[in-house]
């Protein structure tokens, strides 16, 4: 079994202990298995100390054992990490989190990280039902980089893409039809943080979509 793309702390205790300099560094490596021995020689600190730290790591559930290995008399326990990512969920805070609701400017990049906020206490929150009754969550992402010539060229995409988003909305909000489901949509821009690489005009006009729907159809294919 491969490990989790995302654990996602939902206690802030268990995120702080976690954030400890040497737990960091040990959930980083566990990518790929490996024992106490082998980190201490990785990292050049005491085979005791190491053990100490995965100890409290395995008794949080984000260290799980792979195998056991004997050497001489010694039985070396091989260990990883039961996630390749993580991430601390804004419910966290309590009253702290960034609610959308709060903030007038909604043109700002506060409101903008508001909204990425909400959006994962409310996904996670999802996932959680979703996994405890055995169901897959109906999801859709849109992720994609535009250069845009100008500024001006910026803003008519802008203007472009709002006017689009009210004539679908316009089509397929349902009220009505009983059986129906809310959808929630937040669609962000912002200077990309690191450059692209080159693309083609066909290339630079792709991006992706990911559905639990496109997924169960590509597993039915196979």
């Amino acid at each position: 079994m491969s490990a989790q793309p995302l654990h996602l702390f939902e206690d802030p205790r268990l995120a702080a202990r976690a954030l400890h300099p040497t737990r960091l560094r040990i959930l980083e490596a566990l990518r790929e298995p490996g024992s106490a021995s082998s980190l201490a020689r990785q990292f050049g600190l005491p085979r005791q100390r190491v053990r100490y730290h995965l100890h409290e790591l395995e008794k949080q559930g984000l260290v799980e054992p792979v195998e056991e290995r004997r050497r001489g008399n010694c039985v070396e326990r091989v260990v990883r990490a039961r996630a390749s990512h993580y991430l601390v969920n804004p419910e966290a805070l309590g009253g702290l989190a960034a609610d959308p609701s709060q903030i007038a400017d909604r043109f700002s990049s506060t409101y903008l990280v508001a909204v990425a906020s909400q959006t994962i206490r409310e996904v996670a929150s999802l996932r959680a039902r979703a996994a405890a009754a055995g169901k897959p969550l109906a999801t859709l992402t849109l992720h994609f980089d535009i250069r845009f010539a100008s500024a001006a060229q910026r803003n008519a995409f802008a203007q472009e893409v709002s006017q689009e988003m009210e004539r679908l909305v316009a089509k397929y909000h349902d009220e009505k039809t009983p059986g129906g489901r809310t959808f929630r949509f937040a669609f962000a821009g912002y200077p990309a943080s690191t450059p692209t690489p080159p693309q083609g005009p066909v290339e630079a006009s792709k991006f992706s979509v990911e559905s639990a729907a496109a997924r169960s159809r590509r597993k039915d294919h196979k």
